[in-house]
This record gives structure tokens, C-alpha cells and sequence, in this order.
């Protein structure tokens, strides 16, 4: 199988998967796909050109390589895998090397659960490849309606040219990266529909609908959204542009749904994908459209007290909601305060807003009076607002007297929206006000840091290797172990 290499100059801050092999960098997604020979995923690598070692050719232009190894495998027994040599476009110099180059592969798989594993190595190193694995699930059932998985696009042109980036008449450019920069405003996405004609008849109208929603609670963003009539076949393509100039940062889902005539949702698919565009801002009648007399919030007439309750939501709110906080909390009036605490909680239960309130009030007060300290309220804290935007964990270990480790909690969520088995990693370097601040998780839309054991450790043993993200452990030290299987 050929190899698809392209060049892309723009800088990344952070990847959907973000794999790190010595010096060298890359970032990783994915996407599956099913066909009349049956399922199959797409890879999507990215590699920094900057972290690899370019060696001059025989035409005096510079290339680099890198070996990849990726299998899949299913009860212990390898299902597929290739192992091939990735070569970077030739450079006339390395003097800039302020590119990524891709590379694209298609595995034909049967439906079921696997381990997705990938080793990458510079060729011009000796060190041992670090292995990544990821459990990846291909679901395709024979003649039910379903969405592809969802493919992010830096670029498409029309071609007819059969090649492994072409998709129903498409050359497409894969944007690997779950991450959007204030420099990308535009969200492309290719994905396909299946066996609608198989529910409804060959021809059929249904919807299909597209659109942005907030991590945090569903909110759908305004103007962010498409619904478009189709003809039921057995593949319906969308291939879709989304101007996210003015979409604040923040986390966010990708959802695509396919509806019936009754507009009852008949197969969906959601990605995440996270935003940095500090300069957008929403108006003041974006949140704040909602009348407040007569309401519950009509017995709230101190403008502080109101304040401190409006700030408390923090936690929970989405992220045009927090932008909104940050622009706006301090200066706004009691009418203001009034409309905006009003719609915060109708949004989230319309029939009784009032009672959502109370209910998240009590658990404000138990995160006071568990993690509030002399300087935070409880809900400022990094515990509290985890306490208060998940709930409790399911388990909450504590280690708070290890030789070399500074106190630490791991907490761990059986399930957490639509993932499972999360973990949360709290820690307290500073002795004096004995705060907890996150460390790491491998939630969607949580700071990760490979480095979490290193810098859990640096209370005794410091490091100036940033790459270093493995520790011997010391005797008497459990971060692993709670990591692992905590209790």
C-alpha cells in the first residue's frame, strides 16, 4: 500500500494523540469506515519535521525516516499490521523545519474490539521505539443504518483519480489534529451514512444534521449548525464546512446525525476537538436574553451574594458560558446578574430551573467544606471543580505521607459521560495553603501530562530532561500502583 506524504507549515499546540519517542514527535487519529469489502479504519500521522534527524542525499537535499510499526490485535492474535519507512519530502536545507508531513494507511478489519498498537523510531537513532496503545471498536452491523467515523479535513479538491486519499470523487487532505489554533477558522469534515435505503426505500428523504455542541453540558453554539434533506441510499456522503472564526476556546463535540420523518434520530456519531481563540467574545443578549421577573431569582437582590452564586457555576458551565463570566461578571449590574443566573439554570431544566439550582447548590456547600482553603472557595479549587463538574469519584485514593512524592489523590469515575474507566491526578506542592491542584488525567478535554510521575516526584529527585516521563519507583512510593489499580 502506498504511502500518502504531504507537507503542511503550520505550528501544532497540542494533537489528538500525542506520541513522543525520544526526540521525536507525532500526532495521531483515526478514523473507520465499512465498505462492500467489509469494515475498515483509517490512520492519520503527523510527523514534526522539527524532531527528526534529516541526512543529506546523494543530491545534496536533506531527508529524514522513520520507521513505524502498527498492529492490531484481538485475544492476544495480531488481526493486521504493517511495518514500513515513512520518508519526509526532501529540504534543500534545515535551517526551517516548520513543517508536518503525514502519512495515510487503510487496515481492513471485521467488527469487534482491538488493540491498536504504534511503535515509531527515528532511523537515524538507536533508541527502542515507544510503544502506544489505544483500544480502538469497529461496529458496522450487516444492513443497519450507521455513521462512518468522522474524518477532520485540512483540504479537499475534486479528482476522479483513484489514490488512498480519494473518497467519492474527493482528494482528501487529512487535518489530523483534534486541536483548532486562532489560526484555523474553518472545520471541515468528511464522514459517510449507511443503509438508509435499507430502513427507508431507495430514494427516501431523510435529514441529516450537523452541528457544534459544548463538552460540559450539550449546549448547542449558535450558528454552528447544518441540517440537510438526502436521498436514502446505501452510502450518503457529507463532506461539510464550518466557519469557527468566532467560536470561543474551549471543548466541544462534533456531532452528525441521521433522522427518520419524524425527525427521530436513526444513527449518530460524536468527535471531540478542542479551541483556542482567545479573542472571541460573546455579546451581552447572547446569555442574558431571559426575563427574570416573577422568577426564583427575584429573591436574590443583593448583587455580591448573587455575584458569588453566578461564580459558583463556574465548574459546570460551558465555554461560551465561562467566556461570558470572564468578560462580564465583575461589571455587570443585578438586572444582569438576575437574567444571566435565570437562563443558566432554564437551560438546564426548563421545567424547574429552581430545583437544578438548589441541587447544585448543596453541592457547592460539600465542596466548601471538603476542599476549600485558606485562600479558595471550594469550588475554586481544582478538586471541587472536578467534585462539582463529574460528581464524586467512584474511587479516591490518598497518599499524603510518601517519601519522595508529594501529597497526592488519585481519583477514579467507572464512567464519565460517554467514556469510561477516567482517572484524575491531584497533587499539593505547596505546604502552606495544602491545595491540590490537577497533575494529570486521561479524560477528554483534561490536562495531560506524561510527565505526571516525574513532577509528583520532584519534591526530592529534579530532572532537566523534559522528555524524561518514567521513574524507578522509590520504596514506599504507590503513585503507579494507584495509577494502575487504585483503592
Amino acid at each position: 500500500m502506498k504511502k500518502i506524504i504531504f507537507a503542511i507549515a503550520f505550528i501544532i499546540f497540542t494533537g489528538s494523540t500525542a506520541l513522543l519517542a525520544g526526540n521525536l514527535r507525532a500526532y495521531l487519529s483515526y478514523a473507520t469506515f465499512t465498505s462492500p469489502d467489509g469494515p475498515y479504519i483509517e490512520t492519520y500521522l503527523s510527523i514534526d519535521a522539527s524532531s527528526v534527524k534529516f541526512v543529506k542525499l546523494e543530491n545534496d537535499k536533506f531527508q529524514g525516516t522513520v520507521n513505524i510499526l502498527m498492529t492490531f490485535n484481538q485475544d492476544n492474535e495480531i488481526k493486521a499490521y504493517k511495518k514500513y519507512e515513512l520518508k519526509s519530502p526532501e529540504v534543500k536545507d534545515t535551517s526551517n523545519m516548520d513543517f508536518h508531513f503525514i502519512d495515510q494507511q487503510r487496515f481492513l478489519l471485521n467488527n469487534g474490539i482491538y488493540d491498536f498498537n504504534v511503535q515509531l523510531s527515528d532511523q537515524s537513532y538507536t533508541e527502542e521505539p515507544v510503544p502506544y496503545t489505544q483500544k480502538i471498536v469497529i461496529s458496522y452491523p450487516e444492513g443497519k443504518p450507521a455513521v462512518s467515523g468522522i474524518e477532520l479535513v485540512k483540504s479537499y479538491t475534486r479528482s476522479d483519480q483513484p489514490s488512498e486519499i480519494n473518497k467519492s470523487g474527493f482528494d482528501v487532505v487529512p487535518y489530523v489534529y483534534s486541536f483548532y489554533p486562532q489560526s484555523e477558522n474553518r472545520l471541515i469534515f468528511y464522514c459517510e451514512v449507511y443503509n438508509m435505503d435499507k430502513l427507508l426505500g431507495e430514494d427516501e428523504k431523510y435529514l441529516v444534521s450537523y452541528f457544534v455542541e459544548t463538552l460540559e453540558n450539550g449546549q448547542k453554539v449558535k450558528g454552528l449548525g447544518r441540517n440537510k434533506k438526502e436521498a436514502a441510499r446505501r452510502v450518503n456522503v457529507i463532506l461539510a464546512n464550518l466557519n469557527i472564526s468566532n467560536l470561543p476556546t474551549g471543548n466541544y463535540n462534533l456531532i452528525v446525525e441521521a433522522r427518520d420523518q419524524n425527525n427521530e434520530v436513526i444513527a449518530m456519531k460524536k468527535l471531540f476537538f478542542q479551541r483556542s481563540n482567545p479573542y472571541a467574545r460573546l455579546t451581552m443578549d447572547d446569555l442574558t436574553m431571559f426575563d427574570a421577573t416573577s422568577s426564583f431569582v427575584d429573591k436574590y437582590i443583593n448583587p455580591d451574594s448573587l455575584r458569588e452564586y453566578v461564580s459558583s457555576t463556574y465548574p459546570i458551565s460551558s465555554a461560551l458560558e465561562k467566556n461570558f463570566l470572564k468578560g462580564n461578571l465583575k461589571k455587570a449590574d443585578l438586572a444582569t446578574l438576575q437574567q444571566y443566573f435565570l437562563g443558566f439554570w432554564q437551560r438546564r431544566n426548563p421545567i424547574d430551573p429552581e430545583k437544578a439550582w438548589e441541587e447544585y447548590k448543596y453541592q457547592v456547600e460539600v465542596a466548601e467544606h471538603n476542599f476549600a482553603t485558606p485562600v479558595k472557595r471550594g469550588y475554586q479549587t481544582d478538586r471541587g471543580r472536578v467534585f462539582l463538574q463529574y460528581g464524586p469519584p467512584n474511587v479516591r485514593s490518598e497518599r499524603y505521607n510518601e517519601p519522595s512524592n508529594y501529597p497526592y489523590e488519585i481519583w477514579q469515575y467507572y464512567a464519565l459521560a460517554n467514556q469510561s474507566n477516567r482517572k484524575f491526578v491531584f497533587y499539593s506542592p505547596d505546604m502552606v495553603t495544602s491545595d491540590f491542584f490537577i497533575l494529570h488525567s486521561d479524560a477528554l478535554g483534561e490536562i495531560h501530562n506524561a510527565r505526571w510521575q516525574v513532577d509528583l516526584r520532584s519534591r526530592i529527585f529534579q530532572t532537566i530532561d523534559i522528555t524524561d516521563t518514567q521513574v524507578i519507583n522509590a520504596w514506599g512510593d504507590m503513585q503507579e500502583d494507584y495509577w494502575t489499580l487504585p483503592n
